[in-house]
């Protein structure tokens, strides 16, 4: 199924169309510039500009979004203007667009996407997908199957959270060299391996990009390995979300 998958955060709103059944992207990619006001009416009025304007798409839409969501519901926004709390983004994008949709956190939809057609693919056991970039996103699967909205980044290690610790805006903002990240990191890895016990840990964001100047100082005991989507990964399982919600309504209406 052809799905237009999106992308929402601070940095802009991306979009491209996916083909579901293979994960793969078939359009070219489309992005705003950056988000510097995210409240509902602004993101909005970006989306309909996406979706209608570049896209003048009419079809499945899955939308990707910064914060943990049930039933479309935004469960709490520490990573988007607070006035999204508890607002119904699944119906007022909806509206605004004028198309079915679905909406998922976003690094659930990366989660889902590195599982089915990415590095985490047939692997058994518990799976932690973290996407370190602006924040620290996870997600969490046993045995394929998604545990949502995990915040594992809101966790806190002496008083500080996790994503303040060692998230990539924090190496930026502190001045701090990859080596001394990649000790960072491995801190936060090792948390986490004392709670969950993973089999393994699939790291994405902008700390999948270069890899060879980070992953040969982290030394934990669970296997890692660097997301093979990179940035499209929650486009990808997004529309992957969409086209499943899809196909449960055809079901259904039989």
């Amino acid at each position: 199924m052809e799905v237009l998958g999106i992308d929402i955060g601070s940095y802009g709103i991306k979009g491209c169309i996916v083909d579901t059944k293979e994960g793969k992207i078939l359009s070219d990619r489309y992005s705003t510039p950056p988000l510097d006001d995210t409240s509902p009416h602004k993101i909005l009025s970006r989306m309909h500009e996406v979706v209608k304007k570049h896209f003048n798409w009419d079809g499945p839409l899955g939308c990707a979004f910064p914060a943990p969501i049930r039933r479309g519901i935004v469960l709490s926004a520490k990573r988007i203007d607070s006035s999204w709390a508890d607002v119904d983004a699944k119906q007022l994008i909806s509206e605004i667009t004028d198309n079915d949709v679905s909406v998922i956190n976003d690094t659930d939809a990366t989660g889902l996407a590195e599982m089915h057609f990415g590095i985490g693919a047939n692997q058994d056991g518990v799976v932690i997908v973290l996407t370190v970039g602006t924040g620290i996103g996870s997600s969490v699967f046993l045995n394929g199957t998604l545990l949502p909205n995990t915040e594992l980044g809101l966790i806190e290690m002496q008083g500080v959270t996790i994503e303040k610790h060692a998230s990539n805006r924090s190496r930026k903002q502190e001045g701090i060299r990859k080596k001394e990240w990649a000790k960072r990191l491995q801190s936060v890895l090792e948390t986490y391996e004392r709670i969950f016990h993973p089999d393994l840990f699939v790291l994405g964001g902008q700390l999948s990009r270069k890899t060879e100047k980070t992953f040969p100082y982290i030394k934990v005991s669970t296997p890692f390995k660097a997301a093979s989507f990179l940035n499209d990964a929650s486009i990808v399982g997004a529309a992957m979300v969409a086209a499943e919600e899809g196909e449960k309504e055809k079901m259904f209406f039989r």
